[in-house]
């Protein structure tokens, strides 16, 4: 319980700081510990609700929230959300794990060779 919790602030910390929403560690942390995918990913969306609630409220005291823009991306991300747990339950465990890997994978990359310095 304890490790969860520590794991959880860790997460909270990188993912408000980077705005990756800490999905990227919870999912692979929860598979490797035995979850499936679908009941490890219906856990991370669970964990980054309550923490991006958080999290928003902080960067807004900040300053640093442009309120328009999110709710547009919101307004698309909020129907979009509605399929992807339908298409995850017609999904195994081992192409999911595969799928998420190149994903992170290619962002992983995408950042390292698009940053300009």
């Amino acid at each position: 319980m304890a490790a969860l919790w520590a794991l959880g602030l860790v997460i909270g910390v990188l993912s408000s700081g980077t705005g990756l929403g800490g999905g990227f560690l919870v999912v692979p942390y929860l598979v490797s510990t035995g979850y499936t995918a679908k009941l490890a990913v219906g856990t991370s969306v669970c964990f980054v609700l309550l923490v991006a609630t958080s999290s928003v409220a902080a960067h807004y005291r900040e300053g640093n929230v442009d309120i328009k823009t999110g709710i547009l991306l919101a307004a698309g991300g909020i129907i979009g959300a509605q399929f992807g747990p339908t298409i995850l339950n017609h999904v195994p465990d081992e192409i999911f794990k595969r799928v998420f890997g190149v994903m992170m994978m290619g962002l992983g990359g995408w950042l390292v060779f698009a940053t300009k310095t």
